[in-house]
């Protein structure tokens, strides 16, 4: 379910483009989760929202997330254990934690636990957006904010592609695809790979979508830009 917003509203947030990624929210709290929930989804993020240990493990395991959001809170949500059974799995997915505990024992138990960053309530959602950003630029090994391959670049914080210094259309599924290739140069990229990045965990897609957002690329930057690794996946190559 969505929060209902105004349309002017609606209108404004949608002209602040932001980085998509498909993020874990570990979140108990319903008012407050689906607070989060509406606010990142309008941001062009993929989320998957889960409530309680079991079924946040299981998506850990199964799906490869860019960012994991995590309430301390007390609850059906052991934050502690989640994050530091991450670390000793040697898991570096990207973690902010949420706490309304400003004191300060508690706070460095949380970031000695392995989370990356800790954000007090209440906050403002773009700065929880901001910080989610640069955990996943770090944790990718780009510390600029523009991904680029030869006359390409994306700027995944104003949601724009430019090749040869003009600006290219392109529709959210096309620029994540588009940013998941491009920081994964010099590496092939497995379907389920790019289909997870596209559509999130346990979500149903067309057999041949994937293909259909590939072709729509190939002829927006380049047929030679994205390689097709026969059997494994796609790539683009380091330059």
């Amino acid at each position: 379910m969505y929060v209902q917003y105004p349309l002017s509203r609606l209108r404004e947030r949608v002209r602040v483009r932001v980085l998509m990624m498909l993020i874990l929210l570990a979140e108990n709290d319903e008012s407050f989760g689906k607070t989060l929930y509406n606010e990142l989804s309008l941001q062009h993020n993929q989320i998957e929202w889960l409530k309680d240990d079991r079924s946040i493990r299981i998506a850990l395991s199964e799906t490869q997330f860019d960012g994991l959001i995590i309430d301390d809170a007390v609850g059906k949500i052991n934050a502690l254990e989640l994050i530091s059974h991450l670390r000793a799995n040697s898991n570096n997915l990207p973690v902010i934690a949420l706490s309304a505990q400003y004191a300060i024992e508690t706070r460095i138990r949380i970031l000695d636990c392995g989370a990356d960053d800790l954000l007090l309530k209440p906050f403002d959602i773009r700065e929880l957006s901001a910080r989610l950003r640069a955990l996943q630029r770090r944790s990718i090994g780009y510390a600029a904010p523009l991904l680029s391959c030869a006359d390409v670049v994306l700027n995944p914080a104003t949601y724009t592609v430019f090749k040869d210094d003009q600006q290219i259309p392109m529709p959210p599924k096309e620029f994540l695809l588009l940013k998941k290739l491009l920081e994964g140069a010099g590496r092939v990229l497995s379907r389920e790979q790019l289909c997870q990045s596209l559509y999130g965990w346990n979500q149903e897609m067309d057999s041949n979508a994937l293909e259909v957002h590939i072709h729509n690329l190939r002829k927006k930057i380049g047929e030679p830009m994205i390689r097709t690794v026969r059997g494994v996946g796609y790539m683009i190559e380091k330059r």
